[in-house]
């Protein structure tokens, strides 16, 4: 099964200048817990709920004033629609992430690829493998 057809196809985006407040009702919005950060139609970075928790709410920060590129993940792991399912969960793995960017051949945002949407594409065996090797354990 290719990525395009387990993926979420409708996915929004914000600018780098982008406040966190506005990220986080997006979030809510949307019931996601990652917003793609775009500059024109190339993708940048990439704020999650973790990094608003940690970069912004445990430091103290206003999030009405602390825009995206100041605490967005740069050097987005992401994968293209035309790849199978599999490979998305093989890099993910890898790199121990549980959210994917999809990117169509011109490298343009087209969706997301979750944890959520592969345990809904592939077997529970698969997905059972890949919520095992993305989550991590402390001790």
């Amino acid at each position: 099964m290719d990525v395009c057809e387990a993926m979420h196809k409708t996915v929004d985006w914000v600018s780098p200048d982008t406040s966190v407040a506005e990220i986080a009702e997006l979030m809510r919005k949307d019931d996601v817990g990652a917003i793609p950060v775009c500059k024109g139609e190339d993708i940048v970075g990439m704020v999650t709920d973790r990094d608003i928790a940690l970069g912004v709410v445990a430091e103290g920060k206003d999030p009405k004033k602390t825009k995206a590129h100041s605490v967005m993940t740069k050097g987005v792991v992401y994968c293209k629609s035309h790849q199978t399912v599999e490979d998305a969960i093989h890099l993910m793995d890898q790199k121990k992430i549980r959210r994917l960017p999809v990117l169509n051949d011109e490298n343009h945002l087209v969706g997301m690829l979750s944890v959520g949407d592969i345990s809904h594409a592939v077997s529970r065996e698969l997905a059972g493998e890949l919520i095992h090797a993305v989550s991590d354990h402390h001790p």
